[in-house]
């Protein structure tokens, strides 16, 4: 057969009801997500949940910039194969969403994560085989989750594709095509891990930061404290990627204010969201995980240690 005749056949099996996308988590990204691919086609795509989150789904849908979508949910033990899996879900959750999406994962099944962090592709690989695995992150979208309903003005992009892009695979392009269809931007780099580590680095300043002072991007934009504060955790980052040879660079610094200029003033990141709602952050997976490498490499992470101390103190006052 033919790679373009091969191609075509994998788009019109991507549109069939029954190759659908399976989305493992409902917060502010699954919700986005979900939604888009909901007004492509409401029969393209459901949610994985069990349990109350699955009352939850199944009541009240989710409810995107105003606007409701009774997106299909079912159960885990319920779930059929679908063409492509997308895992949405805080880093100490993955283990559960591994065992909610085991009947999801079928023989043709592609796994997209857009989780924060560095080695969530690892670890669904070791569950179900690095040959099904796509690696990829979300950047630039402001998206914020109040109660059950999500907001956003600026989208951002998927970053995804194999962990070298040197030519485009061809599930890489159909899920292309599949996301243009949506309406979903996104782009295919050429270094995945690079790409990985970029958006760790900047979640290790901005999330961090952002939940330690109580600012949304609007006040991170107008404090030389805060940018400050972002600057010497995210140098910690660099210092820590150029020891394990990744390519992260002091510019890479300046490409993530590009991104900050780009969002809502209003906008919050995920984390201070989880700290006003009085939920568990993810300070394990960022400075947990900087300091880990600090002490592996021999280099020093003083601001990371501070903030981690500071989220764990916030995290410790809030079970009070």
């Amino acid at each position: 057969m033919a790679p373009q005749e091969s191609f075509q056949i994998q788009r019109r099996r991507m549109n069939e009801s029954n190759n659908k996308t399976a989305i493992i988590g409902a917060g502010a990204l699954g919700a986005v997500y979900g939604s888009l691919l909901f007004e492509m086609n409401p029969d393209c795509v459901y949610f994985v949940a069990g349990g109350k989150r699955y009352d939850r789904l199944k009541k009240d849908g989710v409810t995107v910039n105003g606007k409701r979508h009774a997106v299909e949910v079912v159960k885990p033990e319920e779930a059929t194969p679908a063409e492509l899996v997308i895992v949405a879900v805080k880093h100490h959750q993955l283990d559960e969403a591994i065992a909610d999406m085991r009947k999801a994962v079928g023989p043709e099944t592609v796994i997209l994560s857009v989780m924060n962090g560095i080695d969530s592709e690892e670890r669904i690989g070791a569950a179900f085989g690095m040959e099904k695995v796509l690696y990829g992150l979300s950047l630039g979208i402001d998206a914020v989750r109040e109660g059950g309903a999500v907001s956003y003005k600026n989208l951002g992009r998927i970053l995804f594709g194999e962990r070298e892009n040197k030519a485009s695979t061809e599930r890489v392009r159909r899920i292309s095509a599949f996301f243009q269809r949506a309406g979903i931007a996104h782009e295919i780099p050429p270094d995945m891990v690079r790409s990985l580590w970029f958006k760790y680095m900047i979640n290790v300043g901005v999330n961090q930061v952002s939940a330690v002072l109580g600012a949304t991007y609007g006040a991170l934009r107008e404090s030389a404290e805060a940018r400050e504060l972002m600057d010497a955790a995210m140098r910690e980052v660099i210092a820590v990627a150029m020891a394990k040879q990744v390519n992260l660079s002091e510019e890479d610094i300046g490409q993530w204010y590009q991104v900050l200029s780009t969002l809502s003033a209003e906008g919050k990141t995920s984390m201070l969201q989880d700290v006003e709602a009085g939920r568990k952050t993810e300070v394990e997976m960022l400075a947990g995980t900087v300091i880990e490498l600090g002490e592996r490499y021999g280099i020093p992470t003083p601001v990371n240690r501070k903030l981690f101390d500071d989220l764990k103190l916030i995290e410790i006052s809030q079970q009070r």
